[in-house]
């Protein structure tokens, strides 16, 4: 086998070409250019460069592919200087894109791995996990670069590139997991629909992830890697009649992250946009043509990148509980409660909750939390009809099971999400059952606050709670389950809560 090396040192990024692509600021450096080969040859070239603080959101490579080659093979290292205490250091992601071009949300995309991979590799019939098989035609590629953070001292990076010439394998026809399970008719469902694999930055293989969801009671899950749709193609024989598994794609921006959920198999959902480029409507629009929900995630998160900055305009629902409770999490509550308030005082649709675990590796716990859908059945239609109307409420594991109903004097009834049509002064039993909450303490929230709470549950975790009310005094009331807390007047951490259930005609 005969073998290429090249080195090209690329200068600094006063001497390129920076752009706007339509959304977040980027760059284009000189292009790497690759001689024909024979079969089986292997050439290599080498850049290197030099990022400063301030750098755009995206730097494209370009890499000149002749015809004749299999397989591209991306390498990358960069430095990682010291920094002072509360200076942030180097952190670069990586992707690709094919011939098709870098378009905002076009065609060209072949994968990103963000930070959670130094080498790649692509190809017609197989890629690296967090990208997808395609042929490698000749034309203009382009690796993309995301420095995420840059260091004081800059960002210094060298990338090796390797071509392998020779002939190619058809690329597999994908196949992805049913949109149906086997059910039990309209019940109360059980998912976790933020969760990663090695297809992103998690360290769960897919089967792992089956696994746990299967031993955690889920009876649904959502494929929800950061900014790649690869991972779909590689569902369908960890499905079964007893796990439901929706595709989508968490869309990670710098300014926010957003779960696209349960959208058709193969959608890709583009992420390179901050809130002042005004884009993300097109994208969130593109998950519902897909038939997918816009489920903006863990909306007060402090890491850099992943506080929820576009509104909620576009929300099918919004992850309030992510991953173990935390006070990101109570402040995420309290602003969905405030957007409760809003809704019910402007006459508005309001946006259900949802809560999801987040998990990456062990030990974060696949199911804590999850959202508990009533459906019609086990379908991904019929679990997106449940999170969208709000007919479901969030729990931290399946030993915890909630019924909560709202009743008037006449019969009327109504449920999670529902609506109790009486008048203003027709007396109201709010009724909360709970199972597997021992100890906890059980709240009911209406649009004035915390209007109700119980003496603490057995240790059996059983209870049943009553409050009347009015539709006068209350025009929604949603349920809380609490843990003991040990900070005096700050609630416990959230056992379960939730939606609301509204009053008044």
């Amino acid at each position: 086998m005969c073998e290429d090396v090249h080195e090209q040192e690329h200068a600094g990024i006063g001497r390129r070409a920076v752009f706007v692509t339509g959304a977040a600021a980027a760059l284009t450096s000189s292009s790497v250019s690759f001689a024909s080969a024979a079969p089986r040859e292997r050439h290599t070239r080498t850049v290197r460069g030099t990022l400063p603080p301030g750098s755009p959101d995206f730097v494209y490579i370009p890499v000149e592919v002749p015809r004749g080659v299999r397989e591209i093979h991306v390498a990358y290292t960069y430095d990682r200087p010291a920094v002072p205490a509360g200076t942030q250091g180097n952190a670069l992601d990586i992707g690709l894109f094919d011939e098709r071009g870098t378009d905002l949300g076009g065609r060209g995309f072949c994968g990103w791995s963000g930070g959670a991979r130094t080498e790649f590799f692509v190809r017609a019939d197989a890629a690296t996990p967090g990208y997808v098989p395609v042929p490698v035609r000749a034309g203009t590629w382009h690796i993309a670069l995301g420095p995420y953070t840059v260091a004081p001292q800059g960002l210094a990076y060298e990338i090796t590139i390797t071509l392998t010439y020779g002939e190619e394998d058809r690329t597999p026809r994908p196949v992805y997991p049913p949109e149906r399970a086997k059910g039990r008719g309209r019940a109360w469902y059980r998912g976790d629909c933020h969760l990663h694999s090695e297809y992103s930055d998690g360290r769960y293989t897919l089967a792992q992830i089956a696994e746990l969801a299967r031993a955690a009671g889920l009876d649904f899950i959502n494929s929800s890697e950061h900014n790649t749709h690869s991972a779909h193609a590689h569902w369908a024989d960890l499905a079964g009649d007893d796990l439901l598994v929706l595709l989508g794609e968490e869309v990670t921006t710098r300014n926010g992250h957003v779960v696209a959920l349960g959208t058709d198999p193969g959608t890709f959902v583009d992420w390179r946009y901050r809130a002042r480029d005004n884009r993300f409507g097109r994208f969130a629009r593109q998950i519902r043509r897909a038939g997918g929900l816009v489920v903006p995630a863990h909306p007060h998160a402090t890491c850099i990148g992943c506080n929820w900055k576009f509104g909620f305009g576009e929300a099918d629902a919004v992850e309030v509980w992510n991953g173990a409770y935390t006070p990101d999490d109570e402040v995420a509550l309290a602003d969905w409660d405030g957007m409760l308030v809003a809704s019910v005082r402007d006459g508005r649709d309001w946006i259900p909750a949802m809560g999801n675990s987040d998990s990456h590796r062990s030990p974060d716990v696949i199911g804590r939390p999850q959202t508990v859908v009533l459906a019609d059945d086990l379908t991904r239609e019929a679990i997106q009809q449940g999170i969208r109307a709000g007919r479901s409420y969030v729990a931290e594991s399946s030993k915890v099971s909630l019924s909560f109903t709202a009743s008037g004097g006449r019969g009327e009834h109504a449920g999670i999400g529902e609506r109790l049509r009486v008048d203003r002064d027709t007396p109201v039993t709010v009724r909360l059952e709970v199972t597997g909450a021992p100890r906890c303490t059980v709240r009911f929230v209406t649009d004035q606050g915390v209007l109700f709470t119980g003496d603490p549950l057995p240790v059996s975790g059983a209870g049943t709670v009553e409050w009347r009310t009015t539709a006068s005094y209350a025009a929604y009331v949603r349920a809380e389950v609490r843990h003991e807390t040990a900070a005096g007047p700050l609630p416990g951490a959230l056992a379960a809560f939730t939606n609301p259930v509204f009053l008044g005609r």
